[in-house]
């Protein structure tokens, strides 16, 4: 079944373009929650005329991305934590710990954001994906340590 996307999806593609899905999917899912219509003459004449206004929101938002990538360009995240005697962490550091500390720094990120497969339970540093807009992605290292290495930086 092909449909007209209306709004973005990682998995599928971007607002305007017409995509083949199965009909489940769209009929239960895409539909239901407004993320895209079914291909007739009307929808297509409604894609057309609505297509100036599609191309000038990804632009905004292609320079929106950019624009964050570039504020997290090299950011260096530190976060404290007990440490055991191995070196391992009591608990861990996860994707809502770093968007916290960037929040700190004025950058505001969603926590999904963070590409983190595994949360980090151990002391050093680690470089994240963080994704900044459709299809762009940018790196910053977050760098665990002992409490007593935040007085020693500051």
């Amino acid at each position: 079944m092909e449909v007209i996307l209306k709004k973005t999806i990682d998995t599928l593609g971007r607002e305007g373009e017409i995509v083949k899905v199965k009909p489940g999917y769209a009929r239960n899912y895409l539909i239901p929650q407004n993320f895209a219509s079914t291909v007739n003459k009307a929808s297509l004449a409604r894609l057309q005329r609505e297509q100036e206004v599609i191309a000038k929101r990804r632009a905004e938002e292609k320079k929106n991305a950019e624009k964050l990538a570039a504020q997290l360009e090299g950011v260096t995240v530190l976060i404290t934590r007990k440490v055991g005697r191995e070196g391992r962490l009591f608990g861990s550091v996860t994707a809502g710990d770093i968007v916290a500390r960037l929040a700190e720094r004025g950058v505001e990120l969603d926590k999904r954001a963070i590409m983190l497969a595994d949360a980090i339970k151990t002391i050093g540093e680690t470089k994240i994906t963080v994704k900044v807009g459709y299809q762009m992605t940018t790196e910053i290292t977050v760098q665990v340590a002992p409490p007593e290495a935040e007085t020693e930086e500051a």
